[in-house]
């Protein structure tokens, strides 16, 4: 058969990985650069030079078990990573870290405020209670609550929604924290339980690509055939797939048929690409909506924590305005990264303020997925829709909007084709 995959990011290359040694796959993409939020960039500092990753930054064995098969097949080289946190709020900089004790009085009248061990209290609250929740039977009702209505229903203090809880969340999620108020319940805490969020000790190992993600990319790439970059996918129509079984890709260069078609795109994308969607693709695809943000690469320390002892892995910056419509997060690529650097080098996501522009390196704009109460329906919905008119969806927002959760989708989408059809030789 022949496959269009639509999308280059870790669903549509897990797809084409698998799909290729028993159908004819053609893989789009309208970027020149493959990979999607897999973004690496050469970064020359300090007499050396390094191949710097900007989008996808870690992973870890225990929630991220695919990707871990597929970097071993792949002979990909890792290295251990850092996930710190910390939190830098307001003019007057309410700081903290939480990477022990000392860090977590970074700034010492803290030890002072009632306010702050309160937020500490709630902290191993919620820890509980979220434990409790994750792995117990609690009915659905309560799980598809928002977040929101938790948090107030439960009597958290602001302190902790406002200076942990929701900056962290935003900080994941790469969503303002207005938005992070209206996640389900049920999908917030089984992600914080699976990835050991929820407990002091035995919280995995995170890892990082050691030079560079890119590899993963162009070892995939190296194993297909029919590779097309800078080829973006005007539209797709299957008005004719009942007649005689194919879908029309279009592209700058005309029609192409193909037996199948794997969007793997955000569904945003893939719905603008539909010529012809129905209802229930339209009600599905159109359920996820997609925050933009600006992501920077630089070396300007003025976008860290004022107190060095407060820099951790990752840095919330915040104004103290929750209703601020961006979440503004540092990540220190020096404490994530196995960089030869000796200067700080960062990414910032929608810094407050730019960074010094003799500091920039890069910029770079990404789009991240937002869940809510629709987005988790049109989820469990689908199912339903894949394999339809001979065409199939994948992408991370299929899950939490994350690398494994894009791989799983694409490979799953490759097993249901190996499944669905007995596989041809490939033409010579």
């Amino acid at each position: 058969m022949r496959i269009a995959i639509v999308g280059s990011g870790i669903s549509g290359l897990g797809a084409a990985l698998r799909l290729a040694g028993h159908h004819r796959v053609t893989l789009f993409e309208a970027d020149r650069r493959p990979g999607g939020h897999t973004h690496t960039v050469d970064v020359t500092l300090d007499g050396a030079r390094a191949a710097v990753d900007t989008g996808f930054l870690v992973f870890n064995e225990r929630t991220y078990p695919e990707l871990i098969a597929l970097f071993g097949e792949l002979g990909v080289p890792t290295a251990h990573s850092d996930m710190s946190f910390s939190v830098s709020i307001g003019p007057h900089r309410f700081e903290w870290c939480g990477s022990n004790l000392a860090t977590l009085l970074a700034q010492p009248r803290n030890a002072l405020r009632p306010s702050f061990w309160r937020m500490i209290n709630d902290i191993l609250r919620f820890n509980r209670r979220a434990t409790a929740l994750a792995t117990g039977a609690a009915h659905g009702a309560e799980l598809d609550e928002p977040l929101a209505g938790f948090l107030r229903r439960e009597g958290y203090s602001d302190g902790f929604r406002d200076h942990y809880l929701l900056p962290m969340a935003a900080a994941i999620w790469s969503c303002p924290m207005q938005r992070m108020l209206q996640f389900p319940l049920g999908s917030f805490v089984r992600f914080f339980h699976n990835h050991g969020l929820l407990q002091i000790d035995d919280r995995p190992q995170w890892l990082t690509v050691a030079g560079g993600a890119r590899q993963y990319v162009e070892r995939i790439l190296a194993r297909l055939d029919d590779v097309r970059l800078g080829t973006p996918v005007r539209s797709v129509s299957r008005r004719t797939t009942a007649i005689d079984g194919k879908v029309r890709v279009v592209t700058d260069s005309g029609a192409e048929a193909f037996d199948h078609v794997v969007l793997a795109c955000h569904s945003s994308q893939s719905l603008g690409l539909l010529a012809d969607a129905d209802r229930d693709e339209r009600a599905v695809l159109s359920a996820v909506p997609y925050h933009p943000n600006r992501a920077w690469l630089h070396t300007d320390v003025a976008l860290m924590p004022r107190r060095r002892a407060a820099w951790a892995a990752w840095n919330y910056l915040g104004n103290g305005d929750r209703e601020a419509p961006e979440v503004s997060v540092t990540y220190w690529l020096n404490r994530l990264q196995p960089l030869p650097f000796s200067t700080p080098l960062m990414v910032s996501l929608n810094p407050l303020s730019p960074p010094a522009p003799e500091k920039v390196i890069a910029r770079i704009d990404y789009e991240h997925p937002v869940f809510d109460a629709g987005a988790a329906a049109a989820q469990r919905r689908l199912a339903s829709l894949q394999g339809r008119s001979n065409t199939w969806f994948a992408g991370a927002w299929t899950g939490y909007g994350f690398h494994e959760d894009g791989l799983k989708s694409g490979l799953a989408v490759a097993a249901s084709l190996l499944q669905r059809a007995p596989a041809l030789r490939r033409a010579a």
